[in-house]
């Protein structure tokens, strides 16, 4: 499903870059060719729309589907899974220096 959706949002923006680079503000365009001036322009706005319109419908309905690989509840989140409880042992008491209470045992 994510290959799908990847596969149409990338045709549609390629789609949409076409058509946005066809287009010329001035008379006597590539795409002029084809057809009249009138009728080239509403073509073209009209496709610039409806492929803008593609990818955000894609872009939304993308969001829906695809859940993000695990539908984990707040307890099974990232932050519930790391120990934060201060219960852990506290750092033992450094031992005696042998030679220090050997010294003040003979006196």
């Amino acid at each position: 499903m994510t290959i799908l959706f990847l596969v149409l949002i990338i045709a549609a923006c390629v789609a949409l870059g076409f058509v946005v680079l066809i287009q010329n503000p001035n008379v006597g365009g590539i795409s002029n060719q084809f057809m009249g001036v009138k009728q080239t322009t509403d073509v073209l706005e009209k496709g610039t729309w409806l492929f803008a319109a593609i990818i955000a419908i894609l872009a939304l309905l993308s969001t829906l589907f695809l859940k993000g690989g695990t539908s984990a509840g707040p307890e099974d989140s990232l932050l519930q899974k790391v120990n934060t409880s201060s219960s852990a042992p506290a750092a033992p008491a450094p031992a005696p220096n042998p030679a220090t209470t050997a010294d003040t045992s003979r006196r």
